[in-house]
């Protein structure tokens, strides 16, 4: 086994098909672990994966998977990588038994220890009962967990998911979450997840990195990146908007959702100063506490902070963002 620091460390790597760039001076270094990949459609998180996994070239800069350099190691990156992708990559009319076990046999496995790691793996992604079925006849659910038991049937130390739980009903989906946090935590194995689903890279990530038009808009632990805007939220019975209207007026920075509001903590006195603004227009707080910021919180934080004008995740993750060309701050990852 090589010796690395990071499981992944790139250095003002770039990607470009012709003008367009579709990775541009991304400095990442992700340690062992849970990571989240996230941003919208166009991100560059596919052109991201497929460059690590060495299927397709870099244009400029420098990176390194496991030790082994994206550039020319590729075979070696893969034999100790597991890839779930996004798209359908399962012959609908072998049983999942065999199509495991083929997959095992590419990656150079003796058939015998193939078919027999088949069935291990099989039994791990709750599909031992299955094995033997037609993968056409599988549901959606069956066939993430036979794609996820082809990507680990050789034991990998790191397994990259490619949006691993889109599709799913919610049993299956719970099912899916549980597996990679088993094998994280009890399997002591490194998951790269990439996904559009907040809630459940935040149930099973400890890092995230945030890609936006080819570019790092940020990376870190999720814990620390969500304290980058603290809020105090309150919970108003009467002249809600005057309320917010004296706020505002005095400085405070302040987001609403009809008589809930979250203040940012922006001082150690913001509390008095809430309750003096209400005793001033006559508004009653019934309730009063440290806002817990989503992951979706911290996209919409982040967004904003870059100049976007984004309100909830599905602004970000479903829709076009037409906005003009900035850079990441510094104090967010960003290489600029």
């Amino acid at each position: 086994m090589s010796d690395y620091e990071y499981l992944i460390h790139t250095t003002d790597l770039c990607k470009s098909y012709g003008p367009h760039m579709a990775l541009e001076n991304l400095n990442l270094k992700v340690k062992k672990g849970a990571t989240g990949l996230l941003g919208p459609n166009g991100a560059g998180k596919s052109t991201f994966l497929k460059t690590m996994l060495g299927l397709i070239q870099a244009t400029s800069g420098e990176g390194q998977v496991l030790g082994h350099d994206i550039r020319t190691e590729g075979p070696a990156i893969r034999s100790r990588i597991g890839y779930m992708p996004e798209y359908d990559a399962l012959n609908p009319e072998m049983e999942a038994i065999y199509q495991v076990k083929y997959s095992g046999e590419l990656l150079g496995m003796n058939p015998t220890v193939a078919m027999s790691r088949a069935h291990e793996v099989l039994q791990y992604v709750g599909l031992g009962e299955q094995r033997y079925r037609e993968i056409g006849g599988f549901s959606t659910g069956m066939k993430q967990a036979t794609k996820l038991a082809c990507s680990i049937i050789h034991d990998p130390e790191l397994i990259i998911a490619d949006e691993p739980s889109n599709g799913l009903d919610s049993v299956a989906r719970e099912f899916m979450i549980n597996t990679m946090q088993n094998m994280v935590n009890a399997g002591d194995r490194s998951v790269m997840m990439a996904s559009h689903l907040m809630d459940d890279v935040e149930r099973v990530c400890e890092n995230m990195i945030l890609l936006h038009k080819g570019k790092l808009a940020a990376q870190g632990k999720i814990a620390d990146l969500k304290d980058i805007d603290r809020e105090i939220e309150i919970h108003v019975w009467g002249n809600a908007s005057k309320l917010e209207e004296k706020m505002l007026s005095i400085g405070m920075v302040v987001r609403r959702e009809g008589r809930i509001m979250r203040i940012l903590h922006e001082s150690e006195d913001i509390t008095t100063k809430i309750l003096a603004c209400a005793a001033e227009v006559g508004s009653q707080i019934r309730r009063m506490h440290e806002y817990e910021a989503s992951l979706e919180d911290l996209f919409i934080v982040i967004m904003e902070n870059l100049g976007y004008e984004i309100k909830t995740s599905e602004d970000l993750l479903r829709s076009p963002v037409h906005a003009r060309q900035v850079d990441a701050p510094g104090h967010m990852g960003g290489g600029s």
